[in-house]
C-alpha cells in the first residue's frame, strides 16, 4: 500500500514514484508543513552537459518548487576539482578552472525551463561551492570538520567501499569527497536555512553524512531524500544509447535526436516515465498507461513530446514531433531531421557508405555498420541497401540537397555535401 503523507511535496513524490530512500519522513512531512523550506541538490561541472541521468533530480527540485518550497541548484565549481568517485571503478580525469568555468556556464542554461528563478518571479536559488569551499583554510578544516567525520563510516560507503573491495586505485583527493559535499549541506544550512538534499540513490551514503555533520555543526536537523537509479525494462541503464549520453544541451545532442529518445521507450516503461519526467497530470497518465497494441506508440509521442518540450521548450519539440510525422509516415527528408556535413570531393570519388554510416553516428564501427547493411537495415533515400561496398556519390544527392541516410526505421540523417 502506498504510503500516504500530509505534504503536497511527498505526496507528489509518491506517486509519480521519486523516493528510494528518505531519512525520519515523518520528521520531514511536519516540517513539510509548517513552513516553507529549502533543499538542495548538487552538480559537479565534469561536462558542457548534464545528461538524463541528472534529470531525475532536477525534476525532484521542479516538484519541490511547485509545491510551494524553495530549490538551490548547487554548482560544483568546487567539488569538480576533486571529482566524486560515487558510482566510479576509475579516478575521475582532472579539470581546470577554465574547463571547469566553462562547463559550468554551459550547463546552467537547462535549469531555467524547469525551476523559477529571482528573475523569472520565483524563489529558486543557483549556488556555487567553490564560493565557499575555495576559500577554505586545510588546517581549519581539518580541525572544524575533519574532527567529525568518522573514518570507519567513510569506508563502509559504497563509493569507498567498491573501489578497496575491487583493490582498485582511490586518491586520498576523491577520499575527501564526501567531506566537502557534506559541509556544502552544512554550508547551505548555515546560508540559506537548507535542510534537506536530494540526490540519487548511489549518493545516499554522502548526504547522511551531510545530515551528520549539519547536526554537529549547526545543530540543526536535517534531511535525505534519493531518488532511485533507473534502469529501463529490459534491464539497460536510463540515459544511455548505442551513440553515447542522452546530453539534456542542444549542442551536444540535437533536439530531434533527444525527442526520438524518448519515442524509442520500452512499452512497459512508458507509464513510469511519463511520471518521472513530464509534468503530465496523473489522471491522463492513467489513461496513456491503458493503451494497448499500436495505441502504445500514442502514449510514446506524449512522453516525447511533454519531456522534449520541458528541456527545450514547447516549439521545439513540436517541430522535432513534426519532423519525427515527415520522416515517418510521409517518408520526406524533413528539413529537422540531424545533420552532418561531408565534402562534395569526397562524393566526386566516392564516398564509401560504411565510413558515411559511421560519421552519420549510426554505427560505432565499419564492421558494425557492415552488419546492418547486410542485415538490410541501411537505407540511402529510403531505398534499402545491400552492398557494404557501396559508395555514395553526387547522383546519390536529392532534390532536396542531401542524401539522407536512415538505419531502420527510426534513425535518420541527412549528409549535406559542403
Amino acid at each position: 500500500m502506498t504510503k500516504t503523507y500530509k505534504s503536497d511535496f511527498l505526496n507528489v513524490m509518491t506517486e509519480r514514484g521519486f523516493i528510494h530512500q528518505v531519512s525520519d519522513a515523518e520528521a520531514l512531512d511536519e516540517a513539510l508543513m509548517a513552513e516553507t523550506q529549502t533543499a538542495y541538490v548538487g552538480y559537479d561541472c565534469t561536462a558542457s552537459s548534464l545528461h538524463v541521468g541528472n534529470l531525475l533530480s532536477i525534476m525532484m527540485l521542479h516538484w519541490f518548487q511547485e509545491t510551494g518550497h524553495r530549490p538551490i541548484a548547487l554548482m560544483g565549481g568546487g567539488t569538480s576539482r576533486v571529482g566524486d568517485p560515487s558510482g566510479k571503478d576509475e579516478t575521475r580525469k582532472l579539470l581546470t578552472a577554465d574547463q571547469i568555468d566553462s562547463n559550468k556556464a554551459s550547463i546552467r542554461t537547462v535549469f531555467a525551463r524547469l525551476l523559477k528563478f529571482n528573475e523569472q518571479d520565483g524563489n529558486a536559488i543557483m549556488a556555487d561551492n567553490a564560493e565557499w569551499l575555495l576559500e577554505l583554510n586545510y588546517i581549519d578544516l581539518l580541525r572544524r570538520v575533519g574532527s567529525q567525520i568518522s573514518v570507519n563510516e567513510m569506508i563502509k560507503r559504497d563509493s569507498v567501499a567498491m573501489r578497496l573491495e575491487r583493490a582498485q586505485h582511490l586518491s586520498f583527493l576523491e577520499f575527501n569527497y564526501m567531506i566537502l559535499q557534506a559541509y556544502d549541506f552544512a554550508e547551505l544550512n548555515k546560508r540559506y536555512g537548507c535542510r534537506l538534499q536530494m540526490g540519487g540513490s548511489d549518493q545516499w551514503g554522502n548526504i547522511v553524512a551531510g545530515v551528520d555533520l549539519t547536526r554537529r555543526l549547526n545543530e540543526s536537523q536535517a534531511f535525505a531524500l534519493t531518488a532511485p537509479l533507473l534502469t529501463t525494462s529490459s534491464g539497460a541503464k536510463m540515459g544511455k544509447t548505442a551513440a553515447g549520453a542522452v546530453w539534456l544541451n542542444s549542442d551536444m545532442l540535437s533536439v530531434y535526436d533527444y525527442w526520438q529518445y524518448w519515442r524509442n521507450t520500452e512499452d512497459a516503461d512508458v507509464g513510469r516515465f511519463l511520471k518521472l519526467f513530464t509534468t503530465v497530470p496523473m489522471d491522463e497518465i492513467a489513461r496513456l498507461e491503458a493503451l494497448e497494441g499500436v495505441e502504445i506508440n500514442d502514449a510514446k509521442k506524449t512522453l516525447a513530446t511533454e519531456a522534449t518540450a520541458l528541456v527545450h521548450g514547447r516549439d521545439a519539440a513540436n517541430a522535432a514531433a513534426e519532423t519525427a510525422r515527415q520522416a515517418f509516415e510521409e517518408g520526406a527528408s524533413a528539413e529537422g531531421l540531424p545533420t552532418i556535413d561531408i565534402l562534395r570531393t569526397d562524393l566526386d570519388t566516392g564516398l564509401g557508405l560504411l565510413g558515411a554510416i559511421v560519421a552519420a553516428g549510426l554505427a560505432k564501427s565499419n564492421g558494425e555498420a557492415r552488419r546492418a547493411v547486410t542485415g538490410n537495415a541501411i537505407s540511402i533515400n529510403d531505398m534499402r541497401e545491400a552492398d557494404p561496398s557501396r559508395n555514395l556519390t553526387e547522383a546519390d544527392v536529392n532534390a532536396d540537397g542531401v542524401i539522407k541516410l536512415s538505419h531502420g526505421k527510426k534513425k535518420h540523417v541527412l549528409l549535406q555535401p559542403t
